[in-house]
């Protein structure tokens, strides 16, 4: 077996892989497993300069490819882990050059990402000269702006990525990618104090919910019919038959002393006499011995075994068990097409069965953010409080301006209507939630008068407050 490793971002030294590829060698054959250290590369990729993008890397990543010895004029088989930056980066590789519908003639069987920021990371938005310091994924070089921009939480390109791996259905085709991700928080790692760095559900850099690869897409539409009698509050409706779309069942191990990086708890910093490290090589081989859809599939259930074990224990400095949460991304259009910018909505989350905003359970909500470049707004919420909403009952209210004029928008509501709470809010998962609203035009924005009337002028025209059909 042929074994590359693709490394996280800002990384300049391949020592940042630890003792992790000569442990995988060591203890390959125990499993079956033909991997010759001569047959392990490491993979080393320039992302620490602001014009590099996550796209750059992808085609610097098949250009390499191909030059690796025995590849000659077609890239052979060979399975990749990553760490970080490097899951969604070979991610985006399989999606340019293969994508969905060309996973017959992948040459990657195996994709093991240990801590993928699949969408995205929360540190991610303090900028460049501040996270820049955080020696959770820097050591000394300037972080590269483009791809800080890609990993901001719900940047376009995690959009459109993420998107495009909703039609994939990997195991079919013989390709079996996992996610392996920490929910412990090193304090003595990082340098300086704020909130991210010691967040619930996170490993310090990046959420559980960000690195899973089991997610969900739900569209909703605004409709003429008001949520309620006499209501100016508009249905955001979708659609009945498939109200949600789910990503196929990717296999997840949460681990819940396990950071994103250093040398005390970094899911990569495998050491040969540390002991508890080992568990890590043992889940990556237990990942490289799957050879087919029924295997991939045990291997899922194993591991979500494991994970709700995990998720269970105490974690390391705190009181009670590490906890389950979810994200939200909104993206809001009109049905133009026309994106609406960041400061021009606000998104209400509602709860019980008169859906308002006070009905939420307590300490529900943990954290959002909007992302300014591509205008969504991401939710952080507790997945496990969330499930002891009142009845059941949730809902999303949308208010988007001007919401009076000329040209207008009217507010939209989702009501939940039967769909479970945990379908949206979904424990370890992230939820792309987009959202269509209806443009209003009043009738007076246009309008004729007769010539036989005369000239009069029209400067003082007041909308009507009716719109065009």
């Amino acid at each position: 077996m042929k074994l590359i490793f693709v490394h996280g971002w800002s990384v300049t030294h391949t020592n940042t892989y630890g003792d992790l590829p000569e442990s995988i060698a060591a203890r390959a054959a125990a499993l079956g497993l033909q991997i010759d250290i001569a047959h392990i590369y490491l993979g080393k990729y320039i992302s620490f300069d602001d014009e590099v993008t996550v796209d750059d890397i992808a085609r610097a990543l098949n250009f390499a490819l191909g030059e690796l010895a025995g590849n000659g004029d077609v890239i052979q088989p060979f399975s990749c882990i990553t760490h970080s930056t490097g899951g969604p980066i070979v991610r985006h590789w399989v999606e340019k050059y293969y994508g969905s519908s060309g996973l017959s003639n992948l040459p990657l069987n195996h994709l093991v990402m240990l801590a993928p920021a699949n969408h995205g990371s929360s540190l991610a938005i303090l900028g460049k000269e501040r996270v820049g310091r955080l020696k959770a994924w820097f050591s000394g070089v300037e972080p590269g702006q483009r791809v800080l921009d890609w990993l901001c939480l719900g940047s376009e390109g995690q959009w459109t990525l993420n998107e495009a791996y909703l039609r994939y259905a990997p195991a079919r085709h013989g390709f079996y990618p996992f996610v392996l991700s920490g929910q412990g928080i090193d304090t003595s790692f990082y340098d300086f104090l704020n909130s991210y760095l010691v967040e619930n559900g996170s490993d310090g850099v990046v959420r559980v919910a960000g690195a899973n690869m089991n997610y969900r897409y739900l569209a909703l539409k605004q409709t003429s019919e008001p949520i309620e009698p006499r209501s100016r509050i508009m249905k955001l409706s979708y659609t009945k038959n498939r109200p949600v779309r789910f990503s196929r069942n990717i296999p997840l191990g949460v681990f819940h002393n396990f950071s994103h990086s250093g040398g005390k708890m970094g899911i990569m910093a495998v050491k040969a006499k540390r002991d508890s490290h080992h568990l890590i090589v043992s889940e990556v081989l237990d990942c490289l011995a799957v050879d087919s859809a029924d295997a991939y599939a045990d291997r899922a259930t194993q591991l979500r075994a494991f994970t709700e074990e995990e998720q269970r224990k105490k974690p390391m400095g705190k009181k009670g068990t590490v906890g389950r949460y979810s994200m939200l991304v909104f993206r809001i259009s009109d049905h133009l097409g026309n994106v609406i910018e960041a400061d021009d909505f606000d998104i209400y989350l509602l709860g019980g069965p008169r859906y308002k905003k006070d009905q939420l359970p307590d300490g529900f909500f943990v954290d959002k953010q909007m992302n300014k470049k591509s205008n969504s707004l991401v939710y952080y919420i507790n997945a496990d409080t969330m499930a002891r909403l009142k009845e059941g009952l949730y809902g999303i209210r949308v208010v988007v301006r001007p919401e009076k004029g000329f040209s207008y928008y009217m507010q939209g509501e989702f009501r939940s209507e039967g769909i479970p709470v945990d379908k949206v809010f979904a424990p370890n998962e992230t939820t792309y939630i987009d959202v269509t609203v209806n443009r209003q035009v009043d009738k007076n924005v246009f309008g004729f008068s007769p010539a036989s009337s005369g000239r009069e002028s029209f400067k003082n025209t007041k909308p009507s407050g009716e719109p065009t059909t």
